[in-house]
């Protein structure tokens, strides 16, 4: 990718992001929630956001493949440049008036996450990266400034956060795997529960230093990996992988090896 591309990728991006928070926020507190066949919630503001998105996309790249949420996969996935949306993360959140659901973002170059977006529309923020860029953070009200990972510090001087208890010790769902919350929050200095990829923006800024998802699809890292990577930080599989962590199933993003490498193997015991 080059500069050149790289900086209109980012402006697109960013422009999709705003489309999105355009179809979602109208139906912000005055929404019903529907039930997919995997349990979790959809809402017509999913709905509409990612169909926006996907024209988008199709009228200014239509070479281009896209995997999205709601709608599944378009064009041939192993295309040089494919997109891949999640267009609100944190539903439950949305529906229930909290304003901690985001838009999610990203564009692979040969399967390999170059560009991420997270924006908080309730929030009226946006933290995005491009491989080479940086990772920047702006408000509504606000120039953007370039954020990165806090020091490392040990796990027991460490802020850490979760988006769940699901897929872990505490509750274990069918085919999940018990990774060991309890010993995260027993060993941590301060823990918090987060709202999805709120948690993982709060990483970039250096407000935490860690967070962890035990169950993720490739809609809701893939937008996360370019920031979190950009800003300094580290992001892989609780197994420690970094090689295809989009499709690992689950995240650990942290501001530096060494308390990356004590969440990792904490959670496995």
């Amino acid at each position: 990718m080059t500069m050149e591309q790289r900086d209109t990728f980012l402006d697109f991006a960013l422009t999709l992001a705003q489309a999105a928070e355009e179809e979602i926020m109208p139906h912000y507190q005055d929404c019903v929630a529907s039930r997919k066949a995997d349990g979790s919630d959809v809402t017509i503001a999913d709905l509409s956001a990612e169909q926006v998105i996907r024209q988008m996309i199709g009228q200014r790249f239509p070479e281009h493949a896209v995997l999205g949420e709601e709608f599944g996969a378009f064009g041939n996935l192993q295309q040089r440049y494919q997109w891949i949306l999640d267009p609100l993360d944190g539903t439950t959140w949305f529906t229930l008036g909290v304003p901690i659901f985001g838009i999610l973002i990203a564009l692979l170059e040969d399967n390999e996450p170059v560009l991420g977006v997270i924006h908080l529309p309730a929030m009226g923020e946006t933290v995005y990266a491009a491989r080479g860029f940086g990772c920047w953070f702006k408000t509504a009200h606000s120039a953007p400034t370039r954020v990165h990972v806090s020091s490392g510090v040990p796990l027991k001087d460490a802020i850490v956060s979760a988006a769940g208890v699901h897929g872990s010790d505490i509750y274990l769902g069918d085919g999940n795997t018990p990774y060991n919350l309890t010993a995260l929050i027993r060993q941590a200095r301060k823990f918090r529960f987060c709202g999805d990829c709120l948690q993982h923006a709060l990483v970039c800024r250096g407000r935490i230093h860690a967070a962890v998802d035990t169950i993720m699809k490739p809609w809701d890292s893939a937008a996360i990996i370019t920031c979190i990577e950009e800003a300094g930080g580290i992001a892989t599989t609780i197994a420690g992988e970094r090689n295809d962590v989009i499709h690992g199933g689950n995240l650990v993003t942290a501001c530096s090896e060494s308390l990356h490498r004590e969440i990792v193997k904490l959670l496995q015991v």
